[in-house]
């Protein structure tokens, strides 16, 4: 609303996580990785790695949902990691063909038929850019000489890291794309883990209330119960003040004596829909 001679209320600043920040990168400035998405190890970090692959191995852990790059004296980066339904597609070995700053996309042929209200607009390609579901970065993994459709990239929907997507290979923040990006050449060899292989490096994960896989332990079950309550509750709160809002919206409308599939709402403010869901 305006006012004259109103203060200027003050904004706190988001929490901005080292490595994460905004980056200018051409043309395109990446927003930060907000903190609430780098929550429970879902941050790109250096570990102890004890797995066989040599230094310079990109490793993909589907199961887990982590990507670690191999270094030196026992050590890797890992990258928390996106999984779509492309990326389940792969398993074993093989090598970083080509390499694309910014990329274009274009949905697969299967892709359009089976969801065209989503991909047919995008038939014929979208050009690079922040809206690109391939983000600033993209790897594609070959193996004997051929594209295997298999994409390690950025994405421009942050939200998604550290999750099971509907569709798309696997996806990092943009700025882990690009730190990635930066450390590998063409011709990396990527080990795509099996299910075996991923119990017995990483154990028995779970999911968290949050939705990021986290080692299976009696203190993160225990965890998950109390983390669940807590996102009830919230839930419980968010829907009564939406219902809230929505009577108080109708009620403006019907003492001006519009009609309610008339009442629009505030410029500006998104319709709450109670109790439906998008899948995506």
């Amino acid at each position: 609303m305006l006012a004259a001679c109103a203060g200027t209320a003050k904004q706190k600043a988001p929490d901005v996580v080292p490595g994460y920040e905004g980056v200018q990168d051409g043309e395109f400035f990446i927003e930060p990785v907000p903190a609430n998405y780098l929550q429970d190890g879902n941050i790109r970090t250096e570990v102890a790695y004890d797995g066989p692959e040599a230094p310079g191995t990109v490793v993909v852990d589907t199961f887990a949902r982590k990507l670690y790059l191999v270094n030196e004296g026992g050590t890797a980066t890992r990258y928390p990691i996106a999984v779509g339904r492309e990326g389940l597609s792969f398993r074993g070995q093989g090598n970083v063909g080509r390499k694309a700053e910014w990329p274009s996309w274009q949905p697969t042929a299967n892709m359009v038929r089976t969801r065209p209200d989503l991909y047919a607009a995008y038939a014929g390609g979208l050009p690079g850019g922040l809206m690109n579901p391939l983000g600033a970065r993209a790897l594609y993994l070959y193996r004997g000489g051929r594209d295997s459709m298999f994409r390690i990239h950025g994405t421009s929907d942050a939200a998604s890291v550290g999750h099971a997507t509907s569709a798309g290979c696997i996806r990092l923040f943009n700025q882990d794309a690009i730190d990635l990006y930066n450390k590998v050449p063409n011709g990396t060899r990527v080990k795509v883990r099996t299910e075996a292989e991923s119990l017995a490096l990483e154990g028995p994960q779970m999911l968290n209330a949050w939705g990021h896989m986290v080692p299976d332990t009696p203190e993160n079950v225990a965890k998950k119960e109390k983390d669940e309550a807590v996102l009830a509750k919230q839930e419980a709160r968010d829907k009564a003040a939406a219902e809230k809002a929505e009577k108080k919206r109708l009620a403006a409308c019907a003492r001006r004596g519009i009609p309610d599939n008339e009442c629009a709402p505030p410029e500006g403010v998104a319709t709450v829909s109670v109790g439906t869901s998008d899948a995506g």
